[in-house]
């Protein structure tokens, strides 16, 4: 068995909700975490801590982990209390469009000058990590993205992209403390360029695959885990799914769930599905970068409710991540559309203009 020197990192985190899930698995791992989030969060969080729960295959309900007591320390600060000279890596897990508040904004600046490694669990790509993939030029996509001047300073060759592929919410009727994991997938990570960074990302990996948590007097394995993979592309496999369940959750009508979208029409699904995966694979990915179908319609069947997209959107939003957009954009570029991505953008365009006219 290969045996880590054990290195207690220390993890910058923007954004508390989504965040809060891989803080979690890194305290568990005794890395020490730091959530950057509202005053109303770091209050509560630097009180009584954090809440995580998860569904284990072959267990009734669910197992809840309680940040006070694991190895590793989860904080909380607001913007303008970091120093990112005090982190090893940083972790965006906020939505696309929070990055342009102005605190936010400043903290992310001061992150990109300070060149520090940093790794995004978004699912909306940040324009540094497209310029690390071979065929496309980031300054062509500027136009999908709320404040795109927010990523100027960064080098691409310290930014990641991580799938954020496990499906988690913030129970409504709990404290902004807890989250609730439905989906419990793993995240998957593309290598940063330097290898020292990318053994860091590594050595985390291996100590989060090595936890054991005690429930009941057994000690057990947890699902989440980080993967780190060699190629750029594989963290893209999510736009298939983004494309053909997130996405299409936002109907003329309203919105519905990811279960529904997928399977009210399962062929159109599909259909969809692989001509975003076709895409990937005309920038360069191996189709084994990529998810199947089949998996991903499986996972839909557990995901009922819609997305965090749709109901941003007809929650008020004025600005919600443009997957969409990117991959529509990206396709003309090469010649080619389809017209349910076409529609989807159309109904998101509506739909925000009408958000910013109230």
């Amino acid at each position: 068995m290969q045996t880590h020197s054990k290195k207690h990192f220390n993890i910058l985190i923007f954004g508390a909700s989504y965040g809060s899930l891989l803080a979690t698995k890194l305290a568990l791992a005794g890395h020490n975490a730091t959530l950057v989030c509202l005053p109303a969060e770091v209050e509560l969080i630097n009180t009584v801590g954090t809440r995580v729960r998860l569904p284990i295959k072959g267990r009734e309900g669910l197992v809840e982990i309680d940040s006070r007591g694991l190895p590793g320390k989860i904080s909380a600060a607001t913007p303008e209390n970091v120093n990112p000279t005090n982190f090893d890596l940083v972790v965006l897990a906020m939505q696309e469009p929070q990055y342009g508040a102005p605190t936010v904004r400043a903290l992310l600046e001061a992150v990109a000058v300070a060149h520090i490694p940093t790794m995004s669990i978004m699912n909306m790509p940040p324009l540094p990590y497209l310029a690390r993939v071979p065929s496309l030029n980031a300054n062509d996509y500027r136009d999908c993205y709320t404040a795109p001047e927010v990523w100027d300073k960064f080098d691409p060759k310290l930014m990641t992209l991580c799938s954020p592929d496990a499906q988690a919410f913030r129970p409504p009727e709990e404290g902004v403390n807890v989250l609730q994991v439905r989906l419990p997938t793993n995240f998957k990570a593309a290598r940063f360029e330097s290898e020292d960074h990318t053994n860091m990302l590594r050595q985390i990996a291996a100590d989060i695959e090595a936890v054991r948590f005690e429930v009941d007097g057994e000690k057990i394995e947890l699902p989440v885990k980080l993967k780190v993979f060699d190629s750029v592309f594989v963290p893209l496999a999510k736009w298939s799914m983004l494309v053909s369940g997130n996405y299409r959750c936002i109907t003329a009508a309203g919105m519905r769930p990811i279960k529904e979208a997928v399977h009210s029409d399962i062929k159109q699904s599909e259909a969809t599905y692989a001509w975003v995966r076709d895409l990937c694979i005309s920038l360069g990915a191996d189709p084994k970068d990529l998810v199947p179908f089949e998996k991903y319609a499986a996972a839909a069947n557990g995901l009922g409710s819609p997305s965090s997209a749709a109901r941003a959107l007809f929650g008020g939003a004025k600005n919600i991540e443009r997957v969409d957009k990117l991959v529509q954009l990206i396709a003309k570029q090469k010649g080619k559309s389809l017209p349910v991505i076409d529609e989807v953008v159309t109904l998101v365009n509506a739909q925000l203009e009408k958000n910013r006219a109230q």
